[in-house]
């Protein structure tokens, strides 16, 4: 007998990264940005000591990163997440495809899924640190999301502009 497949699509929401979409082992640290990289690229940044770094790259966002990289034919191409000012709350997540790691980024992989990149700069790492990196389908589209971060309070309806907790 052939098993079913039910999948079920959310209308007015998107699903939020569920228990099993999240590793049971830590999102892996590759790289990190040096003082001499911040220096030359002539940014106010603190390097975060890597035991208070806590980046959660959720499987489903990992497969798709996977996925790009095969179809790129590039094992560098990755995710990068950058926090700018703006939007309708005061900071705004800018995410994009890149190519390889800039001097200034973390390098994060999923401890399972290979490759899985997503490089963060060291300015906008503080603000995103605790947060969920997440790929959501939804019927209007799919892209990547930043959720659950612990740095940020309201927000608009589109998820993408937010306010820094005091």
């Amino acid at each position: 007998m052939t098993p079913v497949h039910t999948r079920y699509l959310s209308l007015s929401t998107s699903q939020a990264a569920g228990v099993r979409d999240i590793p049971k082992a830590r999102t892996v640290l590759l790289a990190s940005p040096t003082s001499k990289d911040l220096d030359e690229q002539e940014l106010d940044a603190e390097l975060i000591p890597e035991d208070h770094i806590n980046i959660v790259l959720t499987s489903r966002a990992a497969e798709q990163l996977r996925t790009i990289a095969a179809r790129e034919s590039n094992p560098h191409a990755a995710l990068r997440i950058a926090v700018e000012s703006g939007g309708c709350h005061g900071y705004q997540y800018k995410l994009h495809l890149a190519t390889e790691r800039a001097p200034d980024s973390y390098h994060f992989t999923h401890p399972d899924v290979r490759p899985s990149n997503l490089y963060i700069d060291a300015v906008s790492l503080p603000m995103v640190n605790g947060s969920t990196i997440d790929y959501a389908t939804e019927l209007i589209g799919s892209s990547f999301r930043v959720t659950a971060n612990p740095q940020a309070k309201g927000g608009c309806g589109c998820g993408i502009s937010w306010e820094m907790k005091d």
